[in-house]
């Protein structure tokens, strides 16, 4: 397995779950870019991903942690974090943020100083799954635990992702 200590933010990570007391699991797999590929390679549903988006929303940077079978409902987030403009961060601007790469960052904003916002749909899973602070690491762990240590805002941030 990869050492964690090349990867701080999967460290951060998994020293807030242990010291919470949640169980999860932490998986080692080739490198995964998208949210099919990496539910293919966890043996999931892709509707169980959590994916997380960081977006800059009027002045101020956010997360906003999805399905990874849904898109931005650009419409509904913007009202929903009552804004006017959404847009996503660069790649340069998320690198900034988190230290991460897009694509590799856990849904907890709050190891980035960054609020947290969850479409409601997420609920539908018992157990979530992302990408934890690098491209080859996974975590799965129960919804309620994730909300319990998060304390996310709710709300409609999703649409059904266009297949066409």
């Amino acid at each position: 397995m990869a050492d964690p200590n090349d990867y701080p933010a999967h460290r951060k990570l998994v020293t807030r779950l242990e010291e919470a007391g949640v169980g999860f699991e932490v998986s080692e797999h080739e490198p995964v870019y998208t949210s099919a590929e990496a539910a293919a390679v966890r043996g999931v549903e892709l509707h169980s991903g959590a994916k997380a988006l960081i977006l800059k929303a009027g002045n101020r940077f956010v997360m906003v942690v999805l399905p990874a079978d849904m898109s931005l409902n650009s419409k509904a987030t913007k009202k929903n974090l009552g804004c006017k403009s959404i847009r996503f961060a660069s790649k340069e601007e998320v690198l900034s943020l988190t230290g991460l790469e897009p694509g590799s960052i856990p849904p907890l904003g709050s190891l980035f100083d960054l609020p947290t916002y969850c479409d409601a749909r997420l609920a539908e899973n018992e157990r979530i799954n992302f990408n934890a602070g690098a491209h080859t690491l996974s975590v799965s762990m129960s919804y309620d635990d994730f909300i319990v240590i998060e304390h996310p805002a709710f709300g409609v941030f999703a649409a059904e992702a266009d297949t066409h």
